[in-house]
């Protein structure tokens, strides 16, 4: 089962999101640069802090509190120090560290985590890609989840899931699986909606063997015909009936999927 992560400092989700199985909650602290990096995207700039931690760890009795802090200034330390002591006092679960570019920025986070909660290595940077075989082994990483907004930005590339289209994701799992790590990538829309639709990013999360997908905003939303526990029993459902496929119809899709995503591609402006 796929680990369905929800980004939300809203304790009333959070405590839904518990009531189901294979979820991950999501407390998004990171802000420094990403509204110049992101400018001009449809893209979520988070408005958590600190106290929200605590807030969401009170409701959750089985589900796992995932918080992404801001990426580490080698410079300054001492303010990654600050937040990960906070964030750790608050309950946190897991830690995600955003935006790094090679193997120094890693290790020097794992130094400050010390052990104390397991990290998860967001790639979302040429650099991180390039690096991949110096920073992985790293000790206290327990999951890659390859960022496909803004490592797409930083690859030059017109279109969200282009990296996977390129192979870069493909490589990132075979290294994963190398080290014994899990690994994850991109996010995901609800079953049949979102430009590359829901149901075709998830047959490549199977095709990869990864173990973790963000959801989308859209997939997240309250209210309408279909609510959050429906929208997720249905991923449920596609995933089941994906794991079937044979390795010929897993291929056809791969196929299929390349072929839409190049297809996407073509029709996007590069952003400024």
């Amino acid at each position: 089962m796929i680990d369905l992560l929800t980004i939300t400092n809203d304790p009333v989700l959070a405590a839904r999101c518990d009531q189901l199985e294979g979820m991950r909650v999501f407390v998004d602290l990171e802000r420094d640069g990403k509204a110049e990096r992101q400018k001009g995207l449809d893209t979520f700039i988070s408005t958590h802090h600190v106290e929200d931690v605590g807030r969401i760890k009170a409701v959750l009795k089985k589900t796992k509190l995932m918080v992404r802090v801001n990426p580490l200034q080698l410079d300054k330390p001492e303010l990654t120090r600050a937040e990960v002591d906070a964030v750790l006092a608050q309950g946190a679960d897991l830690l995600m560290l955003p935006m790094f570019t090679g193997a120094r920025e890693v290790q020097a986070f794992a130094g400050i985590v010390a052990g104390r909660a397991p990290i998860v290595a967001l790639l979302e940077t040429a650099g991180a890609l390039e690096s991949l075989d110096e920073w992985l082994g790293t000790p206290g990483i327990c999951e890659v989840l390859v960022g496909l907004n803004d490592l797409h930005l930083s690859l030059g590339c017109k279109f969200m899931f282009e990296p996977l289209l390129m192979g870069h994701v493909d490589r990132v799992a075979a290294a994963a699986k190398r080290q014994g790590l899990r690994m994850g990538f991109g996010g995901i829309a609800r079953v049949d909606e979102g430009v590359l639709p829901g149901r075709d990013v998830l047959g490549e999360h199977i095709r990869l063997g990864s173990q973790a997908v963000i959801l989308s905003r859209t997939f997240n939303r309250l209210g309408g015909e279909t609510s959050f526990e429906d929208a997720v029993s249905a991923i449920r459902a596609a995933e089941a009936e994906l794991t079937l496929r044979t390795p010929g119809e897993t291929e056809q899709d791969r196929v299929r999927v390349a072929g839409l995503i190049r297809q996407l591609s073509h029709g996007l402006k590069v952003p400024a």
